[in-house]
C-alpha cells in the first residue's frame, strides 16, 4: 500500500469531515410545537417545478428564487409534504443555484404532530438571508413507490401503463408570485392527464402547466398523469452490503444481499413459458425484468451469483484493464408482484480502495452504494452497509456524502469472524429511500492499526499450532497398557 500523497488542505477537510461524522448518530426528526406553522417571512418570487417520470422512481426538482420579506435576517426555510409523501421521500438535497462550488445546505425532516397530514423538511441557509435580499436555491428529492399500474393486471405480451398523482402547484409554505410545473415522461404515449383551463401544453413526452400568477401558501391543485412504461419497476426492499478489509491478504471483499420485487402490473393470466421463448426471437417491448448489469471496480475478480436455491449459472462476468462488468440473468423473468432474493459478491485489490497516510494510519474509500445500473433505474427502501476493518483497528472515524436526511443510524462495534481473537472493528450505517443515482457517492473511513494488533492473530495461530503439536506429542508418549499379573 502506497502512502497517501494528499495536500494539507485536503487532509484538513478530511479530518474535519471525519470528526463530525464520527459523532453523528440517528438523524432523527426534530420536534416542533403542536400548533406550529412556518413563519411567513419569505415569498417565492419565481418558481419552476420539474417532475421527472423517466425512471421507476420520481425525481422532483424545485428551483426557486426566495426573497426575505421580514425585517430581520432569516435562515430557516420550510417545505411541506403530506404524511404519505414524507415517508417515501429520499435523497433530499438543497444547493445554491448560482454557486456550483457551494456545498449542500443542511436539511432535515421535522415533525410537530405524528398524526398531522402536513409534515415539513427544514432547510437552513449557510448564511442568514438579509431583509429584502433574494437567493436562488435548487431543491431536489425522490419519491419511492411513486406509481400505481393502471390497469393493475395485463396480459403477458401487452404494454404496461403507470399512474402518478401530483399537485399542479408546487408544495410551498409561502406565497408564490409566479410558477410553472413541467412533467417529463419516459414515453410520449400519455393517453390521460389532468387538464386545467388551457394547460398543459404537450410537446412529445413533456407536459407544461403554467405559468401561473400568485398563489397563496399551501395552494394545492390535485392532478394525475397516466403514461406508457415498457420497462420493469424495480424495487429493492432491503439491501445488505458487507465490505471486509484484509491487510494480510491485501484484499477487499464485497457481498450484497438483495430482496428485490417488481412493483409493476401483475399478469392477468398464468405465465406462459412457451410464449415467452417465442417472443425472444423478435424481442418486443416488455415490462418484465430479464437481466441486471452491475459495473464493478476495474480489477475486480472472483464474482459469484447465488439465490435461495444455490449457484446461478445464467450470469457472465468480464474483467479487463478497462472495465469489470457482472451481467446477471435471474432464474425466471420477473413480472409485476414477483419477488427475487439473491446474493452477489466479488473481491478486489485493497490498493484500489485503501491508502496509508504519512502518519501511519489508514484511509479506506469505497462506494456507499454499487449494485445494478439499469436504464430504468433501481430504488432502495432500506440499505444496510457494514464494513469490517482489520482486527484491532482503533480511532475509527467515517464520513459519507450520502444526504444526511437519508441516514437513519450509524454505529461502530465489534464483530467476530473466522480465526478472530478479540473480534474485528465494524462500521455500520443504515440508510433509507435511496436510488441508483447515488452509486457514485463515497464512504470514507479513517482508522489506526497498531503493529501489535496486526501480529496478534498470527501469534495466536502459531501458539495454537504449537500447543496442538505439543499436546499430540505428549499424548503420544503416554504408554497405555496392562501389566500381566505375576
Amino acid at each position: 500500500m502506497k502512502p497517501y500523497s494528499i495536500t494539507t488542505a485536503l487532509l484538513g477537510f478530511l479530518s474535519t469531515a471525519l470528526a463530525s461524522a464520527a459523532t453523528q448518530t440517528q438523524s432523527s426528526k426534530a420536534n416542533l410545537p403542536v400548533d406550529f406553522k412556518p413563519p411567513q417571512v419569505f415569498k417565492n418570487a419565481n418558481l419552476v417545478h420539474v417532475i421527472s417520470l423517466e425512471k421507476n422512481y420520481v425525481k422532483e426538482q424545485i428551483n426557486v428564487l426566495v426573497e426575505n420579506i421580514a425585517s430581520e435576517p432569516q435562515d430557516e426555510y420550510y417545505l411541506p409534504f403530506t404524511a404519505d409523501q414524507v415517508v417515501r421521500v429520499g435523497g433530499f438535497e438543497v444547493k445554491d443555484r448560482k454557486d456550483a462550488n457551494a456545498g449542500p445546505f443542511a436539511a432535515e425532516p421535522v415533525e410537530y404532530h405524528p398524526r398531522n397530514n402536513v409534515q415539513y423538511y427544514r432547510i437552513r441557509f449557510p448564511t442568514p438571508l438579509k431583509a429584502g435580499a433574494q437567493q436562488t436555491i435548487g431543491i431536489s428529492f425522490y419519491y419511492l413507490k411513486a406509481y400505481a399500474p393502471l390497469p393493475a393486471s395485463v396480459p403477458q405480451d401487452e404494454l404496461q401503463y403507470l399512474v402518478y398523482d401530483f399537485s399542479i402547484y408546487a408544495p410551498s409554505a409561502y406565497p408564490t408570485l409566479k410558477q410553472k410545473t413541467e412533467i417529463k415522461s419516459s414515453s410520449s404515449a400519455i393517453p390521460n392527464y389532468t387538464k386545467i383551463k388551457e394547460f398543459p401544453t404537450k410537446q412529445g413526452a413533456k407536459l407544461t402547466y403554467g405559468p401561473f400568477e400568485e398563489q397563496p401558501a399551501g395552494a394545492v391543485s390535485p392532478a394525475q398523469v397516466r403514461f406508457e412504461y415498457a420497462k420493469p419497476v424495480t424495487h429493492v426492499t432491503v439491501l445488505d452490503r458487507d465490505i471486509e478489509v484484509s491487510h494480510w491478504g491485501g484484499n477487499v471483499a464485497f457481498e450484497e444481499r438483495y430482496n428485490l420485487v417488481h412493483r409493476g402490473a401483475n399478469l392477468s393470466a398464468p405465465f406462459n413459458r412457451v410464449k415467452w421463448v417465442q417472443a425472444a426471437f423478435y424481442n418486443p417491448p416488455t415490462h418484465a425484468l430479464r437481466e441486471l448489469r452491475v459495473p464493478l471496480q476495474v480489477g475486480s475478480a472472483d464474482a459469484y451469483f447465488i439465490d435461495t436455491i444455490g449457484n446461478v449459472s445464467t450470469s457472465r462476468f468480464r474483467s479487463n484493464k478497462r472495465e469489470a462488468m457482472l451481467e446477471l440473468k435471474p432464474r425466471y423473468p420477473l413480472f409485476g408482484g414477483w419477488k427475487y432474493p439473491f446474493t452477489i459478491g466479488w473481491n478486489s485489490d485493497a490498493a484500489n480502495f485503501l491508502r496509508k497516510t504519512v502518519t501511519g494510519g489508514y484511509v479506506l474509500k469505497v462506494p456507499f452504494l454499487e449494485g445494478p445500473k439499469q436504464v430504468e433505474g433501481v430504488e432502495y427502501a432500506k440499505v444496510n452497509v457494514n464494513v469490517l476493518l482489520p482486527e484491532g483497528a482503533e480511532n475509527v472515524k467515517f464520513y459519507t456524502n450520502i444526504p444526511e436526511s437519508a441516514i437513519t443510524s450509524t454505529s461502530v462495534g465489534i464483530a467476530k469472524t473466522y480465526l478472530d481473537t478479540v473480534g474485528r472493528t465494524s462500521v455500520t450505517i443504515e440508510a433509507r429511500n435511496l436510488v441508483d443515482e447515488f452509486r457514485d457517492r463515497e464512504l470514507i473511513i479513517s482508522y489506526d492499526a497498531p503493529l501489535s494488533s496486526a501480529l496478534r492473530k498470527p501469534i495466536v495461530i502459531f501458539a495454537s499450532m504449537m500447543a496442538l503439536f505439543f499436546t499430540t506429542w505428549a499424548i503420544g508418549t503416554v504408554q497405555v497398557g496392562f501389566q500381566p499379573r505375576k
